[in-house]
Formats: structure tokens, sequence, C-alpha cells
């Protein structure tokens, strides 16, 4: 009974709605999903809705974007309060630093003869804002031919048009889960690099590390398993499936679902 805890919507930047991610989900026989849009919960009700006549487990989740040394380390959080007003407040600086971040660097590429209509950008979303919207928007204005692309000319980290935003720290992220009841699981730290933050953050209530990440090759999952054993901490995993923006598929790396019966048991 296979669980994908990975899984982001049109309410961050995934291109499938909340409703069509439960659907693909029972179509592939998946027993449980995690939606874990980028800082926010915005997503959340209508999958639960979607999936209530279901036989799928829809957990409430967030992954939260944030910044140790110049680096991206995200934090994932399950079976959270979606409706706990601090976690809200909290969400919503983030959504607003996304905003203002999106207008800078559309102001960057204009400022390169890169013209795109920030407007067009906020339209069309229901949810956070984030590079992979400009991306987008760059490659439907032919620009760029891919998503990818538009990272490696323009948007990337110390490419011309990048513009840094301010995060939480992973220590505060893990504080922000556990107030609002919920779970904080390390997001892929192969990628990030982050094993030297596990062992504080496992002090300050880490719960678990993502260890099964399309990213992540069967020496990584090795590895993660071990420093799992070590500091105490659940083994979980997911797709990160964005729907066609990345090459990850909806149940690409899974969980069997006593993990999922394990977030739960540990947020009750």
């Amino acid at each position: 009974m296979p669980a994908d805890l990975h899984i982001h919507t049109t309410y961050s930047d995934g291109s499938d709605s909340p409703q069509k991610v439960v659907e693909r989900a029972v179509a592939q026989g998946l027993d449980a999903i995690a939606i874990t849009d980028h800082d926010t919960v915005s997503g959340v009700p209508a999958a639960l809705e979607a999936a209530r006549d279901l036989p799928l487990v829809v957990v409430p989740g967030v992954e939260i974007n944030t910044d140790y040394m110049g680096r991206e380390i995200h934090i994932l959080g399950y079976f959270i309060n979606i409706k706990d007003p601090t976690l809200i407040h909290r969400l919503g600086l983030l959504a607003t630093a996304r905003d203002e971040r999106v207008s800078r660097i559309v102001g960057r590429l204009g400022s390169l003869g890169v013209h795109i209509e920030l407007d067009t950008i906020r339209f069309k979303k229901a949810g956070t804002l984030g590079r992979p919207h400009v991306a987008e928007a760059l490659r439907s204005a032919g620009v760029v031919s891919t998503i990818q692309e538009a990272f490696d000319r323009f948007i990337g980290r110390g490419r011309p048009a990048y513009v840094p935003r301010s995060w939480y720290t992973p220590g505060e992220a893990v504080t922000m889960v556990l107030e609002a009841g919920g779970i904080p699981v390390m997001a892929h730290p192969g990628p990030a690099d982050a094993d030297r933050m596990i062992p504080k953050l496992a002090e300050s209530g880490l719960k678990g590390i993502e260890v099964f990440h399309p990213e992540h090759s069967q020496p990584d999952i090795d590895h993660y398993l071990q420093l799992c054993q070590r500091y105490g901490l659940i083994a979980t995993g997911g797709s990160d499936y964005h729907g066609h923006r990345y090459r990850s598929q909806l149940g690409q790396s899974t969980v069997s679902k006593t993990v999922v019966d394990q977030l739960r048991r540990l947020s009750l």
C-alpha cells in the first residue's frame, strides 16, 4: 500500500489541481498522499474534499523553504493544523515575500530587455508565487524553450535576474511545524547538502528525513537510512511531484502506509 508524501499542486508550483492529483493518485493505486505545497496550505482543503468518498488518505502538509548559509533547505510538515492562526500568519509573510521577490525578478528581467507581464503571472495563480512561474512566463513568451533554460540563463542562483529571498531558518521552520501540531521532516537532504544540520535539528524536534526521493541514489538512500537509525528519525519519501513542470512522476518514490501511521501517531 504505497504512500507518496511529497506532492505539489497549482497552489504553489505544480501544474495539477488538488482534485487532479487525487484523481491521478487513485488511478495509480496509491493508498495515501501528502499535499506539500511551498509555503502554503491553501490546496489541502480541496484535496481532502476530493478524496472524501475515495479509498485514499490525504495527509495535510506543507513544504517550508528555508535558508542556511546561502543554501536552500526545505522542511516538510505533516498532519499540521491547517487552520492554526500563527501558522497562517507566518506562511502569509512568506507569501508576501515571494510576491515581492517575483516583482523584483520581473524588474531585473526588464532591465535586461526581457519584458513579461507581472499581472499576468499573478492572475494565473491560486496560491504562492515563485521562480517557476516566472520561468513558465518566459517560456510562454518564447524567450526560452524550456523551464530549465529560464533558470540557466536568467533566474537561477548567480544568473543576471536572480533575486535572493528572505526565509526562515531550518530551525524556525521545525518550530513552526511543531507549534502547528505537525511533524517536521527534512526534505531531500542529498541535493541540499544538508547533512551537517541534521544532528542540531534532531535536537530541536525534527522527526524524520525524506530518504526516498527521485534525486537520491541508492548510496544516498543507504546513508540516510543510517542517519535515521542513528538519530531516531522516521524515514519518509515522496516523488516531489510537480506535474509537467518537472521530470518526477506521481508515485515515483513512495513509502509504506505504515510510515503514514507512524507520523499520525506522533501528531496525536
